[in-house]
């Protein structure tokens, strides 16, 4: 197995910000900080350079992608389909401050954002983003494809529940509340959408990505 390569961090909102040389020290200063930016750069110099600039130029803008697996594997797979939008979530922590969003998969033009917010978990912001890529769609009467990366938000939307284990406080009732109002969606509209998984070892991060680990 060859050898990790180092990432370096820029922080550009956090208990201090700058460029931090590993994870554990990028986390440090993300952690339980609410709207936290940040993402993860090869050089130091690009980590830099981000830095003076502003946050929303950099997220889900990764670098060129080589894919591991054989031509006949990336054949059988075939390529996305752009006629589509990608959705995704972070989360800084789990449970953690959480936001999703929405993008053209072609273009990567962001079509919605929600959050951050103070408390929650990747897999339901997964399953947000999920909903609401659907309400979207078929307010719009859109044949687009919805990809996502997460076999555990599609399972939850097939079965139009929210099986998280995080449980309800005040910090995380706004979160608690868009779960609900997604599952009343989910229980009492049909849709045609077709939701597919994004093949990430085949064609990179989806592009609603937002580059930050």
């Amino acid at each position: 197995m060859g050898k990790k390569k180092k990432k370096y961090y820029t922080v550009w909102k956090g208990h201090h910000t700058g460029v931090f040389e590993s994870w554990n020290d990028c986390k440090a200063q993300t952690k339980d900080y609410q709207g936290a930016q940040y993402k993860s750069f090869s050089t130091f110099e690009a980590a830099k350079k981000a830095l003076k600039g502003n946050y929303k130029d950099y997220i889900g803008k990764s670098k060129k992608f080589t894919s591991e697996l054989s031509d006949m594997q990336l054949k059988k797979i075939g390529l996305p389909n752009y006629n589509s939008i990608s959705v995704d979530a972070a989360s800084s922590g789990n449970p953690g401050v959480m936001e999703y969003r929405g993008v053209d998969t072609k273009t990567k033009k962001q079509l919605f954002i929600q959050g951050p917010f103070q408390e929650g978990t990747n897999n339901i912001g997964e399953f947000l983003a999920l909903v609401h890529g659907l309400a979207i769609l078929k307010k719009n009467n859109s044949k687009r494809i919805l990809y996502t990366d997460s076999k555990i938000a599609m399972s939850w939307v097939r079965k139009k529940t929210c099986n998280t284990k995080l449980e309800l406080n005040n910090k995380n009732k706004p979160v608690f509340d868009l779960v609900d109002r997604a599952i009343d969606w989910l229980k009492n509209n049909d849709y045609s959408t077709v939701i597919v998984k994004w093949e990430t070892k085949a064609w990179g991060e989806i592009p609603a990505d937002f580059g930050r680990k």
